[in-house]
């Protein structure tokens, strides 16, 4: 099978492989470093859908100014990137030009929550039908979709799906509306984020959409990915209004926690549970 991937890759970067090397990481699929006899390093993701991600890296590539890799190839099962070399993890510096990314993303705006078309994350479906308003987004195309994707795989108890509903039903008593869509990475978590010296090198497998900002910043805390240094520079340029820490976090880290739960169950559902529980349904 790697002989074959080997062969199609030479073909599409013009050049023959010197050598392929199976990667960390690769949750959904497996990755590979792809050395070509030219001297250039490519990384190649071997999986389902990878069409759509192509997509996504391309999509924020010509759209903003985040750093992702170049795409060279996106198939339905083949995704070919130029190879993003790392040095280090994420350190204070890197935080801080983190932090001034994020801001740079966010501050690019569209006329409607949601996307010009589905996405993925996690290898898992994400519908981003355009929609007037963040709070009946959010609750139908992330808590309640994701929730039931959850129930219907045998991961998530239907009780917990009553609470979750009954909860959803009621956001506003947390949230208001932002004031725009704002551009989304969509999946911010420490092995999406490719450091070197200091800086941040490369943000990859975006599960992209515009939405609150606010969701994108409760992710990057749901793994420790960032802490007090990213969010000292991110308020400096894009303050937050007060209750994001105390409140809002918990009650948007609820979306990855639901898709943790479909493709993993286990403890997943027991953080859902809390949440929901904290929220008092």
């Amino acid at each position: 099978m790697l002989g074959d991937i080997a062969e199609s890759i030479g073909r599409l970067a013009g050049s023959p492989v010197a050598g392929v090397a199976p990667l960390a990481g690769g949750c959904i699929g497996a990755v590979y470093r792809v050395t070509l006899e030219d001297g250039r390093a490519l990384a190649a993701k071997v999986a389902g859908g990878l069409a759509v991600e192509g997509f996504m890296l391309r999509y924020l590539a010509e759209n903003s100014r985040l750093p992702v890799p170049r795409v060279v190839h996106a198939g339905n099962d083949l995704l070919v990137m130029d190879f993003i070399e790392t040095e280090g993890g994420i350190d204070r510096r890197a935080q801080v030009h983190a932090a001034e990314l994020l801001a740079d993303l966010h501050g690019i705006t569209a006329e409607a929550f949601g996307f010009e078309r589905a996405t993925v994350i996690g290898g898992l479906e994400q519908p981003n039908p355009w929609t007037p308003g963040w709070l009946d987004f959010f609750r139908d195309q992330r808590l309640l979709f994701m929730g039931r994707q959850a129930l219907d795989a045998g991961r998530l108890p239907g009780r917990l799906m009553k609470r979750l509903e009954a909860m959803a039903g009621r956001l506003d008593r947390w949230l208001e509306e932002p004031a725009a869509p704002s551009l989304l990475h969509g999946d911010m978590w420490t092995g999406n984020v490719l450091c070197r010296e200091g800086r941040i090198a490369g943000f990859v497998d975006p599960a992209v959409y515009y939405g609150d900002a606010e969701i994108e910043l409760a992710f990057a805390t749901l793994f420790g990915t960032f802490g007090t240094p990213f969010f000292e520079r991110y308020t400096e340029l894009r303050p937050l209004r007060p209750g994001f820490f105390e409140e809002r976090r918990d009650l948007y880290n609820l979306y990855p926690l639901l898709v943790h739960a479909r493709l993993f169950g286990g403890s997943y559902v027991g953080s859902v549970e809390r949440t929901v529980a904290r929220f008092g349904c």
